[in-house]
């Protein structure tokens, strides 16, 4: 049933502040752009990362905010959460080695959402 990730939207309380964070993050700018929302495609499957402005959220999305947790492949999670803190997200999980080449570390995004961080042979094989 579960195919594989489509889409992950965060809420930020401040869309421009966050737009300009995950710009800075992400190395290149939201593909799409509309009053409220912005959109990134990266790496090769073209993922899709949305931001929300949270006065569109539903009710009771700001308690749940932070307690899903997706989590992205990287190449080196020790480097990408030293670069993430650099650029100010809080390490909520340090990494942790999860055997057979699996590396998790989850941090909370400056705007309060989790942010999970993945070093996975099983991405790794179908993409390298």
């Amino acid at each position: 049933m579960l195919r594989g990730l489509s889409n992950v939207s965060y809420y930020a309380d401040d869309l421009e502040a966050a737009a300009a964070w995950y710009t800075d993050v992400l190395g290149v700018e939201p593909y799409y752009s509309r009053t409220g929302y912005r959109e990134w495609r990266i790496g090769d499957d073209q993922d899709e990362l949305g931001l929300i402005d949270a006065a569109y959220a539903p009710p009771g999305a700001a308690d749940a905010q932070g307690r899903q947790v997706v989590s992205w492949h990287v190449d080196d999670v020790a480097a990408a959460v030293d670069r993430l803190v650099a650029l100010g997200a809080t390490l909520r999980d340090p990494v942790t080695e999860r055997g057979e080449g699996f590396r998790t570390a989850v941090l909370t995004d400056p705007f309060g959402n989790a942010v999970g961080i993945m070093e996975n042979p099983h991405w790794r094989a179908r993409h390298d």
